[in-house]
């Protein structure tokens, strides 16, 4: 793939540089051919490996990508860009040992490279080391101030840490540098969109649709426009012309899934929930409208083995504890079902914090003894012992996990769920704040709530409610929680309201 030609003497001089500024651009292509056509006339196969590596990778070809960036070393001039490449390539295929060890190598030979940290801020985000993420991403926008890339990742680490108005500024000052950067657009776009700002996030996609014609993103948000209007056939039409490109995206299958059951089509509904279900055993949203169309087909039995244990956890949403409990009391089963419908009619939006662990706690205790620092040993382990009521050992595998990952927002929860079942609310309060100073999310917001409501500290609960809604005001869960929270505090007309814009949304149930 990446062998020189007999040297004619008549290589391009200018091949790497017409290569390099063609994937300056994003264009993968472009830097392709002269590449090739450079390599075909003596140019040595070292000197192409990053730059066309890079072009593959651009191209979305990962089999040839790697072919070319381990066929042979890099030339010294190009060997950081090189293992960065290397990294980019083992990061996409979820080999994030293998990506670290790569963009390691990199920085010991360019330590100020804006792109390798933002690789690197990537990486540790998708590893779960959120605080080291934003720590890269910083340094990589100190680094290239006008590097469009840097300034997305920044906007994508602030939207998670602080919300989704205070991401706006970093999405938009990527844009007056680059303003036809595909990336920068579509995140620009999904972040109006979920703010509520519908004719902006509009505007916004017709643009990326125009720099950039073949990008399935644009038919997602715009069927997602649609589908938040109402118009399910129009959302339905506009989602089928992406064709097969969303089909492994979560979103979408939760999209399709919810289009299908809304046009009456249940048994196509229950085929994308089921398959969100599987390939995301822990979304607890995709699980509640699998039993939810399984229940409108009167499949109850089907229906009550897909909400599997999650009805039994002492915080399981009340939706899906009405929901289970109508396909228990259709089956005859009545003490159940009016034992659900019971604790359905609980006050309180609760969190789903405590996820079945999904294995025996034996099997999960050998893993986590072969590597006890490591968060995909610990976490399932952690879950497993809150199951058993084992609070005091899950407390101290938590802590040393925190320990282990101080950087790692899912640590401090985890830290804070045990203690939290140890009936240390105050503990678990400041567990919860602890997180929350790096990745102030939706499951983070529901923790600190619950914790706060245990210790009566309602008011105290509905300001960090109302602060989240600054930065999210269109989040249904915040609102529902704030909802709750001041009928809590006797504001039953504020309660009102927002039960008002709730269900003028559609949104007051599932939950």
């Amino acid at each position: 793939m990446l062998a020189a030609g007999p040297v004619r003497g008549d290589a391009p001089p200018d091949a790497l540089a017409k290569a390099r500024a063609a994937l300056a651009k994003g264009d993968g292509i472009a830097a392709e051919v002269p590449l090739r056509l450079a390599l075909q006339r003596g140019l040595a196969a070292d000197a192409a490996r990053a730059a066309l590596g890079e072009a593959l990778l651009l191209q979305g070809n990962r089999r040839e990508a790697r072919e070319v960036l381990y066929a042979g070393d890099f030339a010294p001039e190009s060997a950081a860009r090189g293992w960065q490449m290397r990294g980019r390539l083992e990061m996409a295929e979820s080999r994030l040992v293998e990506a670290g060890q790569a963009f390691d190598q990199s920085y010991r030979l360019n330590r100020n490279d804006a792109s390798l940290w933002t690789d690197i801020g990537r990486l540790r985000f998708i590893g779960g080391e959120h605080a080291q993420a934003i720590e890269a991403s910083e340094r990589a926008v100190k680094l290239g101030p006008n590097d469009p890339r840097a300034l997305e990742l920044r906007g994508l680490l602030i939207r998670e840490q602080f919300g989704l108005q205070s991401a706006l500024p970093w999405f938009e000052a990527g844009l007056r540098i680059a303003p036809n950067d595909p990336g920068l657009l579509g995140e620009y776009a999904a972040t109006l969109g979920d703010l509520g700002q519908y004719r902006a996030m509009l505007i916004v996609c017709r643009k990326l649709a125009k720099v950039d014609p073949g990008n399935a993103r644009v038919l997602y948000l715009q069927s997602v426009l649609a589908a938040r209007a109402g118009q399910t056939t129009l959302a339905r039409k506009i989602l089928l012309q992406a064709g097969g490109a969303l089909r492994d995206m979560p979103a979408a299958i939760m999209l399709n899934g919810i289009l299908e059951y809304r046009a009456g089509n249940t048994n196509l509904a229950v085929e994308h929930f089921d398959r969100l279900v599987r390939l995301q055993p822990d979304n607890l949203q995709a699980r509640m409208m699998l039993v939810r169309a399984l229940r409108s087909r009167k499949l109850d039995a089907e229906a009550v083995q897909a909400a599997g244990v999650w009805p039994n956890l002492e915080l399981a949403p009340p939706y899906l504890l009405q929901i289970t409990g109508e396909s228990l009391r259709a089956q005859g089963r009545k003490a159940e079902a009016a034992a659900m419908a019971e604790r359905a009619e609980m006050d309180g939006q609760k969190p789903s914090e405590f996820l079945p662990a999904g294995q025996p706690l034996g099997v999960l205790a050998i893993g986590y003894n072969d590597a006890p620092n490591l968060a995909s040993n610990a976490v399932p382990y952690i879950r497993a012992l809150i199951e058993a009521g084992d609070d005091g050992t899950a407390i101290a595998v938590a802590d040393r996990l925190k320990l282990a990952n101080p950087g790692a927002a899912e640590a401090w929860l985890l830290a804070g769920d045990a203690r939290l079942i140890a009936n240390d609310a105050l503990g678990a309060l400041d567990q919860y704040g602890r997180a929350a100073l790096i990745r102030f999310n939706l499951p983070t917001l529901q923790r600190i709530d619950h914790a706060m409501r245990l210790l009566d500290r309602d008011a105290d609960a509905n300001s960090v409610v109302a602060r989240y809604l600054r930065q999210n005001p269109g989040s249904p869960q915040a609102l529902k929680l704030l909802s709750n929270g001041r009928a809590a505090v006797g504001n039953m007309a504020g309660a009102e309201r927002i039960e008002a814009a709730l269900a003028a949304r559609g949104l007051r149930n599932p939950s």
